[in-house]
């Protein structure tokens, strides 16, 4: 259901073709928030047409269609904005990874997190930089832009990953050198 609802945001931007959304799902949504195929875009996008929320605003060369959204998709947007689930559901498979972290041995769970520690630098120094590129287009006293929000909630969440990750590295490092050792010969 929340597909209906990233299409509907993202045509609130601008009117946009499949193709388009497509691209932006996979420049940016698909990573951070929301994965959804070329094969699921479409069929939502007549159905949000079919619905009322969306419509053709221009069609193109090999039926290339341009939706936008309407008022009544507006309000529907807004009214799933404002009201929230009661619970969230999660599916992250990385989080179940670390649930079962403990099944591996030592040198295993170094293997898992090192390179959490490193995307996760590299992911803070590409979203600093485009933060700062960011903020020095914003006027001063102007509302940030929706990908400045989302960029820093990426910094900050990223931010906590690769301070985690460390202090789960040391953890193990810790547990392993404190580790009785098992005489194998007896």
């Amino acid at each position: 259901m929340s597909l209906r609802y990233a299409l509907l945001g993202l045509l609130a931007e601008e009117p946009a073709s499949g193709y388009d959304l497509t691209r932006k799902f996979e420049r940016a949504l698909q990573r951070y928030a929301w994965h959804a195929q070329h094969s699921q875009i479409y069929p939502e996008l007549n159905r949000l047409a079919a619905d009322g929320l969306a419509m053709v605003v221009a069609e193109g060369a090999r039926g290339r269609r341009t939706y936008a959204i309407t008022d009544k998709g507006r309000t529907e947007l807004r009214s799933w904005m404002l009201n929230p689930p009661d619970v969230f559901v999660v599916r992250h498979e990385f989080v179940l990874r670390l649930f079962l972290l403990s099944t591996l041995d030592p040198d295993d769970a170094r293997a898992v997190l090192r390179p959490v520690v490193e995307d996760s630098a590299r992911e803070l120094a590409t979203l600093r930089e485009s933060i700062d590129t960011a903020d020095t287009t914003t006027p001063p006293g102007a509302l940030p832009a929706f990908g400045r929000l989302v960029a820093e909630y990426g910094l900050r969440s990223f931010q906590t990953m690769h301070d985690w990750a460390l202090w789960a590295l040391d953890q193990i490092d810790q547990a392993d050198t404190t580790a009785p050792e098992i005489n194998h010969s007896e």
